[in-house]
């Protein structure tokens, strides 16, 4: 595969491997253990430019295509999940908003510091009563004189704890459903918003999740992103996008437990000699590894009709939807082959199968994605 890749590709993709391997091994253990915020690999991330990777250069990104920024987050996704998914958000779901829909002002305050990794961000969009269903939200944006008055509660948010910008969700009038809705700058500093509870979460526990509280946030009219009541189209092409990071996420989970398990596979003897031997060893491996390639292919198919300037939306679905499953089964084969080994902490599968499930979740469900796709094809 690395010989269809450009030199350009090849060196994004070399400098995230040499990343993951030089500071992230140190620290994804210890990070799934204790469930710490993973600040020295985010930060070294940053110096790379990997935090904004498709953000023009002159707004601080690193000026790459969409292809360059699947590459590298497989790599730091195979080594440490939780890491991938603070850098997926920051350039999907934060980054590619702003940049597609923020005005010049709004960019240089808030897109430029976010592409440089100098601040962090998190999409607010799903509530306690608003997960699949997005369109039934409760959060509203009451319009005052010179601000918007912010209130509600935004749950399961990724870098909810850590983020300094938040790309929040709201009705601005309720009597227009969808259309209604519009999306709003906010800064987590400003009075009324308000970290609540932090998720205990089975897997990527490095990475922080929790509910975003906002009360009588007075939110200034020029941080409306895009237009008033667009707010609704911004959420699901945003979306689009980050589901194809989630895609090359849940590659790269895959690939890990791939490796590990043919490693094992070589080292470890039943009945007189490796397991790696027997012919239901060998099949399995034989499976995992051919379902991984499909999977990182259609990721990359998904990011290349991105690129080309083309809608996407089937794309990113299936890609997702196809890319997390297998990530399922993947690691879930990866178990089988380690054996009993492979429910202990003492091996690193365990964790990439924890890791695995919430792929099959966040920024839509399987379920979700099946019927993107279905509508697609019964256009």
């Amino acid at each position: 595969m690395h010989s269809l890749l450009s030199e350009q590709h090849q060196m994004i993709q070399s400098l995230a491997r040499d990343v993951a391997r030089d500071v992230l091994t140190k620290t994804a253990a210890h990070c799934d253990k204790t469930g710490e915020f993973p600040k020295t690999s985010i930060q070294k991330l940053s110096e790379l430019g990997l935090m904004g990777i498709s953000v023009p250069e002159k707004f601080g990104g690193s000026g790459m295509d969409h292809f360059s920024y699947v590459l590298a987050l497989e790599e730091i996704a195979k080594v440490c999940a939780s890491t991938a998914v603070i850098m997926s958000v920051n350039n999907s779901l934060v980054c590619e908003p702003l940049q597609l829909f923020g005005n010049d002002a709004q960019k240089e305050k808030y897109l430029t510091p976010l592409a440089k990794g100098e601040k962090l961000g998190c999409f607010c969009l799903s509530e306690p009563d608003a997960g699949s269903d997005a369109g039934s939200q409760k959060t509203t944006a009451t319009q005052d004189v010179h601000h918007y008055l912010l209130n509600g509660t935004k749950n399961f948010i990724t870098n909810g704890p850590q983020a300094d910008t938040l790309i929040v969700f709201a009705k601005t009038d309720k009597t227009k459903g969808n259309k209604g809705i519009s999306a709003f700058i906010v800064e987590k500093a400003w009075a009324g918003v308000e970290v609540g509870k932090v998720e205990k979460k089975m897997g990527i526990k490095g990475s922080g999740c929790s509910q975003i509280l906002f009360s009588d946030v007075k939110v200034p009219k020029e941080n409306v992103l895009g237009e008033v009541g667009q707010g609704f189209k911004i959420a699901l092409r945003t979306l689009d996008g980050g589901r194809i990071g989630i895609g090359a996420q849940a590659v790269g989970i895959a690939q890990a437990a791939l490796e590990a398990a043919t490693q094992y596979a070589k080292e470890r003897e039943q009945f007189g000699q490796v397991i790696g031997k027997f012919q239901a060893i060998q099949w399995l491996l034989a499976d995992m590894a051919t379902v991984t390639s499909a999977a990182r292919l259609l990721v990359h198919r998904a990011a290349q009709v991105q690129d080309a300037g083309k809608k996407f939306t089937q794309e990113a679905a299936m890609a997702k939807l196809f890319a997390s499953e297998t990530a399922m089964r993947v690691t879930t084969d990866g178990i089988q082959i380690f054996g009993g080994y492979g429910y202990t902490k003492d091996y690193p599968v365990e964790r990439f199968f924890r890791d695995a499930k919430i792929t099959e979740i966040y920024e839509g469900t399987s379920e979700i994605q099946r019927l993107v796709i279905a509508a697609h094809l019964l256009q």
